[in-house]
């Protein structure tokens, strides 16, 4: 098949460039923008299956051309900080409200309709209205949500990003109802792994193993105390795999789905931070400042139905996924 991933030069688009190239033709559509962003596409670089293309997911006319012909389009490219939508809610917009609404259109202009993944976000249920919680010595517990957070939760598209998020999100799901365009809605938790270059605003856990490993400062916003579920890139990868496969044979259903660890795969902030100083044998320097606006002290993923829908379950756990990690980093600080 041919398979267009925008934001293919990124964390998660060049792992699946990668993979996928075994037994696809790819094209990596990237603006380059992103720290990180040309080294992984360095890391492409030789493979005669995977193709690539500079520009903008606003370029609406160039995106047309690309969507051509396509039969997967998996779309990441985003503007992915929370912090950045804040002080500049335009270019958040355009990029993914705007740059969402092009793939579609584009998709639904091909004579074959292509199967588009849109790569959405927990921040669409923004700050978690319905929890209650219960602080313990290391982490915060969602008493409200025990199983995690199902697609049944009331959206709230808190901050910019999460809007301009929230928008496309909404746009893939209706477009499959309206246009009968094949579309799927993976909603992230957090997804680490190798080649990826976290920022204190994205990518957190990538973020703290570089600064632990590199002797520098790691601010905890609030009390370090909240809780995410982590899923390892291989395991993410699978899952996309699993889609395609099914859409390829024919047996594609369109629809939403949560994505991440799960309960299985819970940690907080500071419980990283002990696990980081227990697998490098040393203290870390930390600091502590205010919560940060729209920081949910506790999201878990409820993955009961994409791992009914696609027979597909975490098999990575954080032990195993933290120290892979920690290897692949310890190379680019040496």
């Amino acid at each position: 098949m041919k398979i267009l991933i925008t934001g293919g030069a990124g964390f998660i688009g060049s792992n699946l460039a990668l993979a996928f190239s075994k037994d696809h033709d790819v094209t990596v559509f990237d603006s380059l923008t992103r720290k990180g962003s040309e080294k992984n596409l360095e890391w492409l670089t030789g493979n005669k299956k995977i193709k690539f293309v500079k520009g903008e997911i606003t370029d609406f006319p160039l995106v047309t051309k690309l969507v051509k012909g396509q039969d997967v389009v998996l779309h990441l490219a985003a503007q992915v900080a929370v912090t950045s939508s804040v002080s500049d809610p335009r270019r958040d917009f355009e990029v993914n409200a705007l740059g969402t609404l092009n793939i579609l259109e584009a998709a639904r202009s091909c004579r074959k309709l292509p199967l588009i993944t849109y790569a959405s976000t927990n921040k669409v249920y923004g700050n978690l209205k319905n929890a209650r919680y219960a602080e313990k010595s290391s982490r915060f517990i969602d008493k409200e949500h025990l199983k995690g957070v199902s697609e049944e939760e009331p959206l709230d598209f808190y901050s910019p990003y999460g809007c301009s998020k929230g928008t496309g999100d909404s746009y893939t799901k209706d477009y499959a109802r309206i246009y009968n365009l094949p579309t799927i809605v993976f909603r992230k938790s957090c997804i680490y792994g190798t080649h990826q270059y976290g920022t204190e605003d994205q990518g957190w856990v990538a973020y703290f193993v570089r600064q632990a490993l590199s002797n520098k400062e790691i601010t905890l916003y609030g009390n370090g105390k909240q809780v995410r579920d982590l899923l390892f890139i291989d395991d993410l990868m699978n899952l996309y795999q699993k889609a395609i496969t099914r859409f390829a044979e024919g047996k594609h259903v369109s629809g939403v789905f949560n994505v991440g660890g799960g309960v299985d795969n819970t940690v907080s902030l500071l419980e990283l931070i002990a696990k980081l100083e227990k697998l490098l044998g040393k203290k870390i320097k930390l600091k502590l400042a205010h919560e940060r606006p729209g920081d949910q002290k506790v999201y878990i993923t409820d993955i009961r139905k994409v791992s009914k829908e696609f027979s597909w379950k975490p098999k990575i756990g954080v032990e195993a996924g933290v120290d892979r990690l920690v290897e692949w980093v310890r190379g680019l600080v040496k």
